[in-house]
């Protein structure tokens, strides 16, 4: 059964995967665009809000080390890591159709000892806020038999223009998760470091 994180919330995957030893696990993210408020013509002339098609947002995985210095990067630009443990399935420029808009897949067993977390990203790099996305949400999903273990609802809507999403970290020979939920600034992940490091 899936457990529903809140924010600051922290799991152990493989005991949320039944104990399973877990080798490869996918980060899905998804996203709509948020229903405008139609106030009709006169609204479009005195300052209403303009009615959104397409939301682009980005989701990126940072690899730090032990001194939490960022040593690679998965995204849009950069679709594998350099080890290729992790990969990202391409960017999604719309949020439209259902399930996950973009899927960052780890294999955890082959992530070099000297990556001690990942940390996961959402931005959105045309500069729309957050207060235009609707229904945005990242999972953890087992990568062998695609069963959901957790999933973190981004909830938050606002003048944010990113959001610390999730970090997962080695802490006594396995892997955990800790939903964060962190509001931010930043177009592209580079942006958003000043507001990462301080969850590391």
């Amino acid at each position: 059964m899936p457990i529903s994180l809140a924010k600051g919330q922290k799991i152990s995957l493989a005991k949320e995967a039944g104990g399973a030893s877990l080798s490869n696990v996918i980060m899905g993210v998804g996203w709509d665009v948020a229903p405008t408020k139609s106030g009709g013509f006169l609204s479009g002339i005195f300052g209403g809000t303009k009615a959104v098609d397409s939301i682009d947002l980005d989701a990126s995985c940072i690899l730090f080390n032990e001194q939490n210095q960022a040593v690679d990067v998965v995204y849009f630009g950069q679709l594998s890591s350099k080890d290729s443990s992790i990969r990202h399935t391409g960017d999604n420029r719309t949020g439209e159709g259902d399930g996950d808009d973009e899927q960052i897949i780890i294999e955890l067993e082959r992530i070099p000892a000297a990556v001690t977390s990942l940390v996961f990203t959402v931005s959105s790099f045309r500069g729309q806020t957050f207060n235009q996305v609707a229904n945005a949400y990242c999972r953890i999903v087992n990568g062998v038999n695609n069963q959901e273990i957790a999933k973190y609802t981004l909830s938050s809507q606002g003048p944010h223009t990113a959001q610390i999403m999730a970090k997962l970290y080695r802490h006594g020979g396995e892997w955990k998760m800790a939903a964060l939920g962190e509001n931010c600034m930043g177009r592209t992940f580079q942006d958003m470091m000043p507001s990462i490091l301080p969850h590391l």
